[in-house]
């Protein structure tokens, strides 16, 4: 216990977002901050929900999510809600370690350390359908990227359903076939477009860059 040392955090002010059950078993998903952050976890303030040292929760930073637990609680009033000090669980990738630069010079992040297809915020409207079923669900995505999106529900679908997605971008139909590939209990969906070809995906993503610009990131000429 001695030899064991303590790694050097980074003060930073990131956006995330946060899922899971609440104290009072209730589901929960939310925008948050992280501060102090190291490859092992870090300190999440502006937590709405009641949070009790154990719990396991989601936390997605950029198009990245992994699982944390809950190490120490802090209620910091009304104001500021509560902080939240996590640790990632074992063998999960660290979301934020393109924030974690080497020489601890700068904040800044090359695009080129980004994932090939960044998630936007935007409100992207989806019929879903379950091919085991006929009945379409309509439904907005919240996070969308080239390669899959988001969609928030009360009742998520089974890890591995098939799905049919619809959506238009500007006058042109997308019709693709598409699966469930995370399920998180009282939250939502992780959606990934199996049935787009690499030059589909590239448009969906240009066309989300050219509606939603990333968060002021400048890209090169």
């Amino acid at each position: 216990m001695a030899d064991h040392q303590i790694e050097p955090r980074l003060s930073v002010d990131l956006p995330v977002r946060i899922w899971g059950m609440s104290a009072e078993g209730r589901p929960f998903s939310q925008h948050a901050r992280a501060q102090n952050i190291s490859s092992e976890g870090a300190l999440i303030a502006g937590v709405e929900s009641e949070l009790k040292v154990g719990d396991v929760i989601g936390v997605q930073c950029d198009d990245k999510k992994t699982r944390c637990t809950v190490i120490w609680v802090m209620n910091t009033g009304p104001a500021r809600k509560n902080q939240v000090g996590v640790r990632l669980v074992a063998q999960q990738e660290c979301p934020w370690k393109n924030y974690l630069p080497l020489d601890g010079a700068t904040m800044s992040i090359d695009p080129s350390n980004r994932r090939r297809f960044h998630r936007h915020k935007i409100s992207l409207p989806l019929e879903l359908r379950d091919e085991r079923v006929n009945a379409p669900t309509h439904i907005n995505a919240t996070d969308v990227s080239g390669n899959g999106c988001y969609v928030e529900s009360m009742q998520p679908l089974p890890l591995g359903t098939v799905l049919r997605v619809d959506f238009w971008l500007d006058a042109e139909h997308i019709n693709v076939t598409a699966v469930v590939r995370t399920c998180d209990p009282g939250v939502g969906n992780g959606i990934e477009f199996t049935g787009m070809n690499t030059d589909a995906k590239d448009r969906l993503q240009a066309y989300l860059e050219a509606i939603d610009p990333q968060m002021g990131i400048s890209k090169p000429e």
